[in-house]
């Protein structure tokens, strides 16, 4: 079965683009942390049971998660993991971290409570493929929780900036996309029900975001 516990894996490859991700993220997100705080506060409340965090990056997500969940994460930096081991320690959260990609999962059909994205879908390789592996872990009724930043509408001129800054913002960015819709991938990936809500962020090229949730 696709992504089963216990799976052997080839370890991700990771270069130059990931280790500076990887220090920018630990080093620089906190100014976003900041403004994104409230937003993540509404989002994650009332989580329980199984919770599938994929790319989990540093951590910055644990703090906002109660003790008694059971957390799995799977991120394929291994250059986040010192920096998400400490936040774990920090937030008192037990973790069980892996490596691996959203593109396969390492969780059995129908056993995830919830699954969470904050700024992932932007850099995996195959959105669509992604979104249904969520699908496939989640129970019926559970909620995929996603943050992420997205194309901003098309004739604008940030859309522009975006689209012509995509292959340079793709090395540095550790293959981040700064022109995805994402709001129209979810939408369309078969989920139940999907609500979110669009806003702006003063950070440039990635300004567009949205955040919300789908319901398998």
């Amino acid at each position: 079965m696709p992504g089963a516990p216990g799976s052997e894996r080839t370890p991700p490859r990771a270069g130059l683009g990931s280790r500076i991700h990887a220090w920018v993220l630990a080093h620089l997100g906190v100014r976003y942390e900041r403004m994104v705080a409230d937003r993540k506060r509404a989002l994650f409340a009332g989580l329980g049971g199984n919770v599938l965090e994929i790319g989990p990056g540093t951590g910055p997500n644990l703090v906002y998660y109660p003790s008694g969940i059971r957390w799995l994460g799977v991120e394929p930096n291994p250059y986040m993991v010192p920096y998400l081991k400490a936040s774990a320690v920090r937030a008192g959260l037990p973790v069980d971290l892996r490596s691996g990609t959203a593109e396969r999962l390492p969780a059995e059909n129908n056993s995830m409570d919830t699954v969470v994205s904050t700024l992932v879908l932007c850099s995996v390789s195959d959105p669509e493929g992604v979104l249904r592996e969520i699908r496939r872990v989640l129970k019926p009724g559970g909620r995929f929780l996603f943050l992420e930043h997205v194309a901003a509408p098309p004739g604008t001129r940030l859309r522009r900036v975006q689209t012509a800054i995509r292959p340079l913002w793709k090395i540095i960015g550790d293959g981040c996309h700064p022109d995805r819709e994402t709001g129209v991938t979810i939408e369309r990936a078969g989920f139940a029900q999907v609500r979110y809500e669009n806003f702006r962020l003063p950070l440039g090229p990635v300004a567009t975001q949205i955040a919300g949730f789908a319901v398998k």
